[in-house]
């Protein structure tokens, strides 16, 4: 047993030399990617980090294993020691009453030695001849007094023989009380060099791959740029009608594969398009506004016409003119360009009138963070609401006078009345001044089940309610002309996702024309170099026949089934596809919105 644990303890001491001598080696490789000086050396610094880890995860690995071994030979030790000290303290019980009761047998011993020498001494054979009265009384009392004699023998044998165990086991557990606690204090201390050294190499590789997740952060930008472009206004760009983004686009080969957005971008508070719609059905501005921001915000309708700091650049075609004024409350909303005047003649006036609560109570309740501007001052891009310095006029004025103070309160504060053109027919909870407002089907039912054709924003004819996006807000497009892709180019995508799952070369996930479309450094694998990369890592897909998208309730996209290769199944989760779609599709092509749909032809 003892040679056990001092196998154990030489195990701890080599484990604890080779992280030692890897924590050297690590710190002094060079991987600071915080200074680089170009894209170049950046991509540079971002190799030297992924050799590091390639070097060391292996042993890393290994040393790991090794630990969780010798930590369940550390758990068995101490369930051993616990073992033997409940049987310690046990023998200490018995041990404590076996020395009352050979005290008292000791006493009986010492008495008995005592009547055994005297009679021995005394009273001797002829003695007891003599008077004794017959040969039959002889007979007995010699009987007698040799059976007391052998009976002292073996009292006297058998507490000796217990004194000699006695010492024997005091002995021994004074040995084992102390062998435990020594080995009980090595261990501990070697278990906790060991799993400090793992923790340090844990923590180096972790910043060494923080260091190369920084480094990656052009995916996020291309994330950011391919997914929140879509800032515009109703009231100002023509309606984005465009022929090839709609799913009946005929893009000349075969198979075929789009995806298409469901509204776009943060699908939050008031829809426009959804609110044109429940208007044209008849519906009251305070009814739409209800059913956007919930039972729980009031509509006050007398707010004081007090002043509102508009400060910023234009709305972005005119961009370069910085604005920087105070105007009073209900000017401010007339001079907000978020909505047609043409949607009051369209039987949209109620539109209206939600729109110009909903600008108020946003207005009322922003904060600039821009350090030229005054605190409360609102911003006049797209960015917050859409504001020129002139008079809208039209239906618009009428609507704003018409619904003039009239502001959202939520816990007695102007609520940040979120809007935007249209969310795909879901509308997703958020929460201001400590209020949310609800998740709903935006449809005529009120639920999922008459999603999409009884949307209120199809109803109302939305151009963004399902499109397939390829052109960025300015109309570059990379050369593409439609959002639809080949086979082999979906089946990329694909591909893309094995990797991004892998997490190892998931840097090189971009478009192939990344560089070329977007005019900046970068590494994307060519289709083929991304098919043998996922071949590497225990499959690849060739080919895609179909697709099957399954939506979730709460108004995302939760899953989709391709078939591929001829007879596999491969499911993608919805978001993972999101991600790994607006990551590699080519150019511009990408999805606004996570309720989506992929469609073949």
């Amino acid at each position: 047993m003892i040679a056990r644990y001092l196998a154990i303890s030489l195990v701890f001491v080599l484990i604890g030399q080779l992280f030692n001598w890897s924590i050297v080696k690590l710190f002094a490789a060079s991987c600071n990617t915080a200074d680089c000086s170009s894209p170049e050396d950046c991509q540079q610094k971002i190799k030297e980090c992924e050799e590091i880890i390639n070097a060391y995860t292996p042993a890393q690995t290994k040393n790991k294993e090794t630990l969780s071994q010798l930590e369940k030979q550390l758990g068995n030790l101490e369930k051993l020691i616990k073992v033997a000290e409940g049987k310690i303290k046990k023998l200490e019980g018995e041990i404590f009453n076996r020395a009352v009761e050979l005290e008292y047998q000791r006493e009986i011993f010492n008495a008995r030695v005592r009547s055994y020498y005297i009679r021995s001494q005394r009273l001797s054979p002829f003695l007891i001849f003599l008077a004794s009265e017959s040969a039959s009384n002889l007979t007995r009392e010699l009987s007698y007094r040799l059976t007391v004699a052998n009976e002292d023998k073996k009292v006297i044998i058998k507490i000796a023989s217990e004194l000699a165990k006695l010492e024997q086991d005091k002995e021994k557990l004074a040995q084992n009380k102390a062998w435990l606690a020594k080995s009980k204090e090595n261990t501990a201390k070697q278990a906790a060099f060991l799993k400090s050294e793992v923790e340090k190499v844990d923590a180096f590789l972790g910043e060494v791959k923080g260091k190369i997740a920084a480094l990656t952060a052009r995916q996020q930008a291309l994330l950011a740029e391919k997914t929140g472009t879509f800032q515009t206004t109703v009231g100002e760009v023509p309606l984005a009608d465009d022929p090839a983004a709609r799913p009946d686009f005929d893009p000349r080969f075969r198979p075929a594969f789009a995806a298409f957005s469901f509204g776009a971008p943060h699908r939050r508070g008031m829809s426009q398009y959804g609110a044109f719609g429940r208007a044209k059905a008849g519906q009251s501005a305070e009814e739409i506004l209800k059913a956007y921001y919930g039972g729980g915000v009031e509509i006050k309708k007398d707010y004081p016409n007090t002043s509102i700091n508009v400060c910023g650049y234009e709305y972005w075609p005119n961009r370069g003119r910085f604005i920087n004024e105070s105007v009073d409350l209900e000017t401010y909303t007339k001079r907000i360009y978020e909505m047609p005047n043409s949607w009051g003649d369209k039987g949209g006036m109620e539109a209206l009138k939600a729109q110009a609560v909903a600008i108020r109570s946003y207005a009322l309740a922003y904060v600039n963070d821009d350090q030229r501007c005054p605190k409360n001052s609102v911003c006049p891009s797209e960015h917050c609401q859409v504001y020129k310095p002139v008079n809208k006029g039209g239906k618009w004025e009428e609507a704003v006078n018409a619904t003039r103070g009239w502001v959202l309160m939520a816990n007695g504060q102007p609520f940040p009345a979120w809007y935007a053109s249209t969310a795909g027919g879901y509308i997703y909870s958020y929460t201001r001044n400590g209020y949310s407002t609800p998740g709903i089907w935006d449809t005529a039912c009120g639920n999922q089940s008459c999603w999409t054709n009884e949307a209120w924003e199809k109803k109302a004819g939305s151009p963004w309610f399902y499109k397939g996006w390829y052109k960025d807000r300015w109309g570059n497009n990379c050369g593409r002309f439609h959002p639809w892709l080949t086979m082999e180019e979906m089946a990329d995508i694909l591909n893309a996702v094995i990797i991004y799952r892998s997490g190892q070369g998931a840097e090189h996930i971009l478009p192939v024309d990344y560089v070329s479309c977007f005019g900046k450094n970068g590494e994307p694998w060519s289709l083929e170099k991304m098919r043998e990369e996922a071949k590497n890592r225990g499959r690849v897909v060739n080919s895609v026949e179909k697709v099957e998208v399954i939506y979730g309730t709460d108004g995302q996209t939760n899953k989709l089934v391709f078939s591929v290769n001829r007879g596999e199944n491969l499911e993608v989760n919805g978001e993972e596809f999101y991600t790994v779609f607006n990551l590699r599709a080519p150019g511009r092509i990408s999805l606004k919105s996570k309720l989506f749909n992929v469609e073949k032809k």
